[in-house]
């Protein structure tokens, strides 16, 4: 492949974001914390947007339940890691795409490993490229962990509301942790980081970015939240819209630095 068939694959990119702001993707580092229902229609739109460096982090493999709503369920992909499964498809997509694949999951004991630090990120801004960091996972303590870190080492994070039990993809928002309505998930979250200290008034913002939806869950008594909609029931119209939206979030964070 010339290097001219290879832009020609990101040309509408281009025309679309103009050349700045292409380079500015091609420099960019997205972590992807969680690669099921939300996050691998994430990494597959950022891939699309010849973003640079994705980290896809997630020990999960496929099984028959994802089918219904994760990107690289197959047939042929059961039984496969997750992350490996999607970097197939991302190289794909884009041959020079930098992929690092972490196979673990993320606790608040491996956190700070897992994701960079303040220091880094400023180093890494110095080289011109943007760190942003993408929270896909619906375990509590996970979330935690991640907006812990992120708010405190001043990085760019954006996290994702509870995606079952719902079926308007219109309805997805964007907003400060705060507004986040109609989703039991961020509300625990909230409720977890105010005991930690912050926001504890309830009148200040989380400084931490949400996409929701604000249709009312439809919840059943074997039900309770989360983005694996287990008990719920789950569209893929929901989860992939989510992963586009939280895709889109963070190039717009991109483009603004």
């Amino acid at each position: 492949m010339t290097q001219f068939d290879y832009e020609r694959r990101f040309m509408g990119v281009q025309a679309l974001y103009g050349a700045d702001n292409r380079e500015k993707f091609a420099n960019a580092i997205v972590y992807i914390v969680g690669v099921g229902g939300v996050g691998s229609w994430a990494a597959e739109a950022l891939a699309r947007t010849a973003v640079g460096h994705l980290v896809l982090i997630d020990l999960d493999i496929l099984v028959e339940s994802n089918i219904n709503r994760q990107l690289p369920a197959l047939s042929e992909t059961l039984g496969e890691s997750k992350i490996e499964a999607m970097a197939k498809r991302l190289y794909g997509i884009n041959p020079q795409i930098q992929l690092e694949c972490v196979d673990e999951f993320l606790t608040a004991d491996n956190v700070h490993q897992l994701l960079p630090t303040r220091e880094k990120v400023e180093q890494l801004q110095a080289m011109g490229k943007t760190v942003v960091v993408l929270d896909c996972v619906d375990d509590m303590a996970a979330k935690v962990a991640i907006a812990l870190h992120c708010r405190f080492q001043k990085i760019n994070c954006i996290i994702a509301g509870g995606a079952g039990a719902k079926t308007d993809p219109t309805r997805l928002q964007v907003a400060d942790l705060k507004y986040a309505t109609q989703d039991p998930l961020l509300a625990r979250l909230r409720a977890k980081l105010r005991e930690k200290g912050i926001a504890k008034g309830g009148k200040q913002k989380f400084g931490l970015k949400c996409v929701y939806s604000d249709e009312q869950p439809k919840i059943t008594k074997a039900c309770h939240a989360g983005l694996n909609c287990g008990g719920y029931g789950s569209a893929v119209v929901m989860t992939a819209t989510a992963g586009m939206v939280m895709a889109a979030s963070a190039l717009q964070l991109i483009e603004t630095r």
